[in-house]
C-alpha cells in the first residue's frame, strides 16, 4: 500500500507519525481526488468474471447466452453441452462437450464465478418419473455440488411457478427436491427462479406448453392482483433477471414469477 506521513514542522519527536493511504487523502483532497476516488472504486467493481451455463440451447439457456454475451460483468463464458451447438468460435464463448451422466470426471472444468443452470426436461421427453428426477433434480444438484467444491460462489437457477418438494405432482416436487438440494451448499449467492408458462420459440415441441400458450394469449389479462403469478412470462424476460439478480442481490433469493417480471 502507498503510505504518506505527516510530520509538520514541530512535530513531537516522541510521537509517531500520522499514517494515512494514499486513496484516503486523494479522497479528502480536491475534486479531482473525488473523481480519482470514484474511479479506483469504479475499476474494483467492474473486475470481469467467468459464466458457467448448463442448459445452454433451450428457450431460456439461449436466451441467457446473448444476454451474458453483451453483459459488461463477463469476458469468458462457458458453456457445457451434450453435443456441438452453434456457439463455439464466438466472442467470450468456450464450448465444452461433455457427459452429463459422469459429471465428476471433468469436475476441474466446472470453475469459475457465477453459475447458470438451465436444466429441464418433460416427463414426455424423459420417458419416466425416475429419469425425470435424474436430469431435474440430480444433475442440477451434482453440478452445483461439483462448483460449490470449486469455490464458485453464486448460482442461478430455474425452477418452476409451484415447486414444493412435498407436492403429490412430480413435476413441483421434483423441483421442490432440487431447490432444497442446492439450499443445503455453500453459496454467497443463490437465486431460484420460479417462471410460470415460458413463452417464446423453443427449438422442440412441448404440446402441454403450447397449449398453455394459447391459453395465455386470451386469457392472461385476467391474471392480475394475486393471479399475477401465474401469467406466462417470455423466455428472454427470465433470462435478463437470472443475470441481473445474480449482480445485484446476495444470500438466498426464490423469484416467483411476477417478481421476476419486475425485475
Amino acid at each position: 500500500m502507498n503510505v504518506i506521513t505527516e510530520p509538520g514542522e514541530n512535530m513531537d519527536k516522541s510521537r509517531k507519525p500520522e499514517v494515512r493511504s494514499l486513496e484516503f487523502l486523494i479522497s479528502e483532497s480536491s475534486d479531482f481526488g473525488l473523481r480519482t476516488s470514484d474511479y479506483i472504486k469504479g475499476i474494483k467493481t467492474m473486475e470481469k468474471r467467468t459464466a458457467l451455463v448448463f442448459g445452454a440451447t433451450g428457450l431460456v439457456g439461449n436466451a441467457l447466452v446473448e444476454e451474458l454475451c453483451i453483459s459488461d460483468h463477463y469476458d469468458l463464458i462457458k458453456i457445457f453441452t451434450r453435443r456441438k451447438t452453434d456457439y463455439e468460435g464466438r466472442v467470450k464463448i468456450k464450448e465444452f462437450i461433455a457427459d452429463f451422466n459422469n459429471v465428476r470426471e471433468w469436475s476441474d472444468l466446472i470453475s469459475g464465478d457465477d453459475l447458470f443452470i438451465c436444466l429441464g426436461t418433460t416427463i414426455r421427453k424423459a420417458g419416466s418419473v425416475s429419469r425425470m428426477e435424474e436430469i431435474d433434480r440430480d444433475l442440477p444438484v451434482n453440478i452445483a455440488s461439483v462448483a460449490s467444491g470449486n469455490s464458485v460462489k453464486r448460482l442461478a437457477v430455474i425452477s418452476s411457478l409451484g415447486a414444493n418438494p412435498d407436492s403429490s405432482n412430480s413435476y413441483l416436487r421434483i423441483k421442490g427436491e432440487m431447490e432444497r438440494g442446492l439450499m443445503k451448499l455453500n453459496f454467497s449467492t443463490l437465486i431460484i427462479l420460479r417462471p410460470s408458462i415460458l413463452l417464446g420459440n423453443r427449438n422442440e415441441r412441448r404440446r402441454g406448453e403450447e397449449i398453455a400458450k394459447i391459453m395465455m394469449k386470451f386469457t392472461g389479462v385476467f391474471f392480475v392482483g394475486k393471479l399475477a403469478k401465474y401469467k406466462g412470462i417470455e423466455g428472454r424476460k427470465v433470462a435478463k433477471a437470472m443475470v441481473k439478480a445474480i449482480n445485484e442481490k446476495t444470500g438466498t433469493e426464490i423469484l416467483e414469477s411476477d417478481a421476476i417480471q419486475k425485475i
